[in-house]
């Protein structure tokens, strides 16, 4: 414990509520408790690659509690741009690794907290192995699919924004006898969309892992239409497949490929079965922001004290992990194995069944 003298911490990926707070603690738990200096890196690894570094040394006076109420990420984040294969501005590609290495070195840094999802969590370890540098891990992401971790960071606060939106379109479907389709983030994995659309009162939630019917998707319709309600509530996770398995995406600036338009599939699909009026919402990067909720502050807190002791532990290569109502670490080896689905068997599910939402064959 005696030669850690200097940590640093990043946040990688998306953007998302509660990563202010593992920040916060990291930053307590290290100078208060062990004396050591924290340095926050501006930009994920881009903070390292960069020339002048850009980065910042955290102190206690910046730690207040108004700091936890805070959405995002003051140290900044970045999704894009691969530093094995960096693309630069004469569009030739670079590898990179050594410099965010070197950057890591010179700042002389025992070890770097990571914040990040499961990629960026798959990405930054193999940086640090090429690079002889030292890594925790901790997990944040809206979408909820990062193995051995029941909840990231981040994803309570994605949850209520959507049941909020869900509380919302209630009230004006049946004003108007509209079936309204929410369409929430989550990537691949329908944990957001599968705990949003239960605490919302979805009749229909579409999920990645579970296929549909559009048939299903119409009898669901017209059977809420037989109890006596004359709207309908779908919540449908972005990285929905069409009916056919076709994923739909969109190009952006610069050809990075992004989920989009299973909402508006939906919607046609819906309005020439049934010829009935359908409004569509796409919530977006507003599941991301936010005042975090209370569970996200507490969780992120844990996640960074069990991070920075883990270092004085020396335990590297791991990462911190919520299970059984406690915090936990894992080896990162097994977390970057890919991310993880929803179980079609669990019992989220078989809650959702329960209750009656069609959730597909």
């Amino acid at each position: 414990m005696a030669k850690i003298k200097r940590i640093g911490v990043l946040t990688s990926g998306g953007d998302c509520a509660g990563l202010n707070a593992v920040i916060r603690a990291v930053t307590c738990r290290a100078v208060r408790t062990y004396g050591w200096e924290v340095y926050g890196i501006k930009d994920g690894t881009a903070g390292l690659m960069n020339r002048p570094l850009e980065y910042m040394k955290l102190g206690l006076n910046a730690m207040s509690g108004d700091i936890l109420r805070a959405g995002g990420t003051f140290l900044g984040t970045v999704n894009k741009g691969d530093p094995f294969n960096f693309p630069l501005p004469d569009g030739s590609r670079r590898n990179r690794i050594k410099e965010i290495a070197d950057g890591y070195h010179e700042l002389g840094l025992a070890v770097l907290i990571v914040i990040g999802g499961d990629g960026s969590q798959a990405l930054i370890r193999r940086i640090c192995q090429q690079g002889n540098m030292k890594m925790i891990g901790v997990p944040k992401t809206i979408d909820n699919d990062v193995r051995y971790t029941e909840y990231a960071v981040g994803f309570t606060t994605a949850v209520n924004t959507a049941v909020e939106a869900l509380d919302r379109l209630a009230p004006t479907a049946a004003s108007h006898h509209r079936v309204m389709i929410l369409e929430a983030m989550g990537r691949g994995a329908g944990h957001l969309a599968l705990n949003a659309g239960i605490a919302g009162g979805a009749d229909i939630i579409l999920i990645p892992e579970i296929r549909y019917t559009i048939d299903g998707v119409v009898t669901k319709i017209r059977h809420v239409h037989e109890e006596g309600r004359n709207h309908s509530l779908i919540v449908v996770a972005e990285g929905c497949h069409t009916e056919n398995g076709e994923t739909l995406t969109t190009t952006q600036s610069g050809g990075e490929v992004r989920f989009g338009g299973i909402g508006a599939y939906l919607s046609a699909a819906i309005n020439k079965a049934l010829n009935i009026e359908t409004r569509i919402t796409v919530l977006g990067h507003v599941q991301r922001g936010g005042i975090p909720a209370a569970r996200d502050r507490v969780i992120a807190s844990a996640f960074g004290i069990h991070a920075v002791d883990l270092v004085a532990q020396s335990k590297f290569d791991r990462m911190v992990a919520w299970h059984d109502r406690g915090v936990i670490d894992v080896p990162l080896a097994s977390v970057v194995e890919g991310p993880r689905p929803v179980d079609p068997q669990g019992p989220i599910v078989h809650t959702a069944r329960g209750l009656g939402i069609y959730m597909g064959e």
